[in-house]
């Protein structure tokens, strides 16, 4: 596909490439590079402090996380609208930014487009997801994050340079935790786990909902045997993982992909992590980590993370989540949207059977505060 006009379309919430947290923006460069790698001439669209090996437009200068003062939904819009501008441009677009971008697809004549779908924020965007489904072909980031009222052409696993993190042959004597510090997270239960078990346990990550930090994590910190690091970056993100005993995923709220756990794993580290959504498709139980039902359950598989291999969490990583194949996952997308132009209507029974489980199972998390799994 050498030649290809590529259009990659980033959230703006952070750079692409982000200097620390930021996932979408992370997975939207490494397409972007990587594409670029393979020969496509693609153009990212992101914001203007980001960095790419091929051309960036921007229509704003930093992350809008970055300066609070800028307007989340003018920027949005302006930055959709900078793409669908230039679409005439391209022969293909990936669309990177959630469903805002499919209600412009509606309405213009652009090149075949394909949105990976990198998790529902909540059973109502459905309702554009679906509206945009005879205009954009569908990627899922894992298995279980897929709804059965859409048509997907694939699910494409994120994938990373194992080689930008350091592999540690010898277990930490810590536990850690790496993510947004949000009751669905789960880094309560992180703490109650290391606590309970007569762990060390270092946190990182962005404090997303402050009251739930203030009340559920701050009163545990004494520096000691719960430190709290703040948003670590790169280099920050690489010492907490490969030094750590394992990293802590008891998420309340079932997981979309969890792009911490690969990297943790490329490290050697294994996972202590929740027996739901797509962490059992991404976490080999008994060899690369455990997958636990509650908090007790993983109180009681501490003592035995010493006993998994950390190099085959490493080869695990090399095998199933490397940049190559991620790249290849989605070029194969790529060829099928261009040979079909538009997706195919959906029929009247697929129409019908639209959305009941995965309705009832989001509303279940999303209506009422999720249940957290406690100790005996």
């Amino acid at each position: 596909m050498t030649g290809l006009r590529l259009a990659v379309l980033s959230s703006i919430a952070w750079p692409t490439p982000p200097p620390g947290y930021g996932p979408w923006e992370q997975v939207s460069a490494t397409i972007a590079d990587g594409m670029h790698r393979r020969g496509l001439d693609v153009t990212l669209f992101a914001t203007g402090n980001s960095a790419t090996l091929g051309a960036l437009r921007s229509t704003v200068a930093v992350g809008l996380e970055q300066d609070r003062c800028l307007d989340p939904q003018v920027f949005s819009a302006l930055h959709i609208g900078r793409v669908f501008e230039r679409a005439h441009e391209f022969d293909l677009i990936h669309n990177n930014f959630d469903w805002k971008p499919l209600t412009y697809a509606l309405a213009t004549s652009a090149p075949p487009l394909i949105t990976t779908v990198h998790g529902f924020s909540s059973p109502y965007v459905l309702a554009a997801y679906y509206a945009g489904a005879w205009r954009s072909f569908y990627s899922s980031i894992s298995n279980f994050e897929r709804d059965p009222g859409l048509n997907y052409l694939a699910t494409v696993y994120h994938g990373i340079d194992a080689s930008t993190f350091s592999f540690v042959p010898s277990p930490g004597d810590y536990l850690a935790f790496l993510g947004r510090f949000h009751e669905e997270k789960g880094a309560h239960l992180a703490i109650e786990i290391a606590k309970s078990s007569g762990t060390r346990i270092k946190l990182a990550g962005i404090r997303q909902d402050e009251r739930y930090f203030r009340e559920r994590i701050q009163p545990h910190v004494d520096g000691d045997n719960v430190q709290y690091l703040g948003p670590v970056e790169r280099d920050g993100r690489n010492e907490l993982l490969s030094g750590a005993l394992a990293l802590v995923h008891m998420t309340t709220r079932p997981e979309r992909f969890g792009l911490t756990l690969v990297e943790a794993m490329a490290c050697g580290t294994p996972i202590l992590g929740a027996r739901m959504g797509s962490i059992p498709e991404i976490v080999v139980d008994g060899i690369t980590g455990y997958l636990c039902d509650d908090a007790g359950q993983a109180v009681a598989r501490v003592p035995q993370l010493r006993t998994l291999s950390r190099q085959a969490c490493r080869a695990h990583v090399e095998r199933n989540f490397t940049v190559d194949r991620m790249i290849d996952g989605y070029l194969d997308c790529y060829r099928e949207a261009l040979r079909l132009g538009l997706p195919a209507p959906p029929s009247a029974t697929e129409l019908a059977a639209r959305r009941h489980d995965w309705w009832d199972r989001e509303l279940a998390f999303t209506d009422r505060p999720p249940k957290s799994p406690t100790l005996p």
